[in-house]
């Protein structure tokens, strides 16, 4: 099911969105002050291309004061401008039935778009224990 889910995904959304992640990921890396964002955005085009079957965890040891400088010049620089490009997405999938489940993907991946920094991508069956899932369906126990 999660890869009929990928498939029908990458046809409405994600092939357009992960090309758009990329290329403000390429535009950043250039910089060399941009690497940082730049790693972000790639992150986000492998979430974007591939979302189901997949979760958004807070990455363990993470430099907080330094994720907390990223996310707010992330956000200055573009990510509240990303957020809202996923929500109009969101709100257009959800117009139709059958796009409401590929409509809440986009909203979970607004929320990941506006603070990006301190938060890995994984395969729901390779969460840590223990590990605070930010982004995605929540842990069966």
């Amino acid at each position: 099911m999660r890869t009929l889910g990928n498939v029908i995904w990458l046809v409405l959304a994600g092939l357009w969105l992960a090309a758009s992640y990329a290329l403000a990921g390429v535009l950043a890396v250039v910089t060399i002050v941009g690497i940082p964002f730049g790693i972000q955005a790639f992150k986000l085009a492998g979430y974007a291309l591939w979302p189901f079957g997949r979760v958004v965890i807070e990455t363990p040891r993470a430099d907080r004061a330094l994720g907390v400088v990223g996310d707010v010049l992330w956000f200055v620089l573009g990510g509240w401008w990303i957020a809202l490009m996923q929500l109009v997405l969101a709100l257009v999938l959800c117009l139709t039935i059958v796009g409401i489940p590929f409509g809440v993907v986009s909203f979970r991946m607004a929320v990941l778009a506006l603070v990006p920094f301190g938060k890995t991508v994984v395969f729901e069956r390779q969460v840590p224990s223990g590990a605070r899932v930010v982004v995605g369906p929540a842990r069966r126990r």
